[in-house]
């Protein structure tokens, strides 16, 4: 035999490959139960993904470079067809002269190597529905508020390939996802292409709560280049106050209505600002009649102000600003610095601090679910606004978290309302399904082909919601689990494999939630494990943009 095949190295790999066999078959052995009450179908895939679970407990690189030094295969590329790898490679090393044949004696069928792959067409079908004809992949679109409304968007989206139309049920109403789906039905019908529509679950929303408000003062000031020289006026709609609405997003200033019926092209208003600087500002007309200030000097507006009307320089009428908005609050925290997480309705405070600017009261902010606290243990790590804030608990009770702020801009960061909180470290007993998703998942049934599932971070949480579904006469709904979270990540065999219990079933990876909890330069490592782990399950993955 050449020197390229030593006996003994080829009967030590035969071993190694043959001991993967058979600890595999042992682990499909002992979950024989948990496989009895899967569909058959998917019952081959969750063995599969056993056999594949039962590899990777072990170390197998120094196998993988001898079996490719041998010209064999490495068993790199083995998530489909786990049994069919290793039994091709023990037949290989056989052939060779390791050992006699083993497989005929194990009373097992070889694996063929494409039926993974074909399960895993099948399941991506029962899921997604048809492939595209010149395509494998599917398209996801999630529909904006306008898809309510707009047919020509539903429709082109479906004629241009949409294959799955996403609807995120923290937007909108019922009425509105109720005349999306209409229109990507008839959308569906018109065009020929199928599309199956998703309902994603808002889930539980771990988020800041309100802020005292800010004063009621208004900025304006001209724009200026890189020279410090200023271009336009800097412009601002008056309107009065009590009688007209300003658009949401649009500033304008609110003066007392028998003033603003005084006012014509060309007037001045004269006043004090807040920090008490004199400013004129000029009266000029704008679209659809309305009235405008422009100014080439900046200044500040706060409620009440007295403002004084001139006309050809002379003194004309009084009155004042009307009230405004209050401004809204901004925390801003230092590395180092302490933060109060609270329950509770009462509005979050700023930090109060000395002249020097020491603080004297740390900053505080409310939560939006303050049930989480409980679960929550010192030296837990607590992100904020997509992580871009990081702090350490180092104080838990019912009523607040004591938070040290490890990870901030030297010139602070800055937190306000309505940022998601993550607790990557924390095992949250929180339920993921909350009483407006149970609603929202009467509206799925009805009218949706997959519902999304959001936080779900055990088996247990799976099991839940087939059971909602099933109550609610939803078995034939298919399930879309989210990955966000860590708990997600670490849990994903056993999801997956509660997952294949009641198919049709597939994963979204949330790339983004994600990122924050477990580190964005993990994210390569981490996507990568969730497509081999979902493959050898033999369950289609969606691959979420952002």
């Amino acid at each position: 035999m050449s020197s390229r095949y030593p006996p003994d190295l080829l009967l030590r790999l035969h071993g190694q490959i043959l001991a993967l066999r058979e600890s595999a078959l042992a682990l499909a052995e002992e979950q024989a139960g948990r496989l009895a009450a899967i569909p058959p179908d998917y019952a081959a895939s969750a063995r599969n993904l056993l056999y594949y679970l039962a590899v990777r407990r072990h170390d197998i690189r120094a196998l993988q470079i001898q079996l490719g030094e041998l010209g064999l295969s490495s068993l790199g590329r083995m998530e489909a067809h786990v049994l069919a790898a290793l039994e091709s490679v023990l037949a290989a090393l056989e052939s060779l002269g390791a050992a006699p044949a083993t497989l005929i004696a194990t009373g097992v069928q070889p694996s063929r190597f494409r039926e993974g792959d074909e399960r895993l067409a099948r399941h991506a079908a029962d899921l997604f529905g048809p492939e595209a004809p010149n395509r494998i992949v599917r398209i996801m679109v999630t529909l904006p508020s306008e898809a309510a409304q707009d047919y020509g968007l539903v429709r082109d989206l479906v004629a241009s390939g949409m294959n799955i139309a996403r609807i995120n049920s923290a937007h909108d109403e019922p009425a509105a996802w109720q005349a999306m789906i209409e229109r990507v039905r008839r959308a569906e019908a018109e065009t020929g292409r199928p599309c199956r529509v998703l309902l994603d679950l808002a889930g539980p929303k771990l988020r800041t709560g309100p802020l005292a408000p800010g004063p009621e003062v208004l900025r304006l000031r001209p724009e200026r280049d890189e020279l410090g020289r200023i271009g336009q006026p800097a412009r601002l709609r008056l309107v009065a106050e009590g009688a007209e609405s300003v658009p949401a997003g649009e500033r304008a200033l609110p003066i007392d209505a028998e003033l603003h019926a005084l006012l014509r092209p060309g007037d001045e208003l004269r006043l004090r600002d807040l920090p008490g600087r004199a400013r004129r500002l000029r009266v000029v007309s704008g679209p659809g009649g309305s009235l405008w200030l422009e100014t080439r000097r900046g200044l500040y507006f706060a409620s009440g102000l007295p403002a004084k009307l001139y006309r050809k320089g002379a003194e004309l009428a009084e009155g004042s600003i009307g009230k405004l908005p209050p401004r809204e609050q901004r925390l801003i925290l230092l590395p180092g610095e302490t933060l109060l997480v609270t329950a509770g309705e009462e509005p979050g405070q700023l930090a109060r601090r000395d002249r020097e600017g020491a603080v004297l009261e740390p900053a505080r902010i409310p939560c939006t679910l303050p049930a989480v606290f409980a679960d929550t243990r010192p030296g837990d790590r607590i992100l904020f606004d997509d992580g871009r804030l990081e702090g350490v608990i180092r104080e838990t009770t019912p009523s607040f978290l004591r938070v040290e702020i490890r990870r901030a801009a030297a010139t602070g960061t800055r937190l306000q309302a309505d940022r998601g909180i993550n607790l990557p470290d924390t095992d949250l007993s929180l339920s993921p399904l909350t009483e407006a998703d149970l609603a929202q998942l009467d509206f799925a049934v009805r009218h949706a082909d997959l519902v999304g599932m959001s936080f779900v971070r055990r088996p247990e949480d799976v099991a839940a919601l087939h059971a909602e579904l099933a109550r609610r006469g939803g078995e034939a709904l298919g399930v879309v689990l989210k990955i966000e979270t860590r708990a997600a990540f670490e849990n994903l065999p056993s999801l997956l494999l509660a997952a294949l219990g009641r198919p049709p079933a597939g994963v979204m990876v949330a790339r983004g939630d994600l990122g924050v909890e477990l580190g964005f330069e993990r994210m390569a490592e981490v996507q990568e494990e969730i497509l081999w782990l979902a493959e050898a399950a033999h369950l289609p993955v969606i691959w979420a943009t952002g």
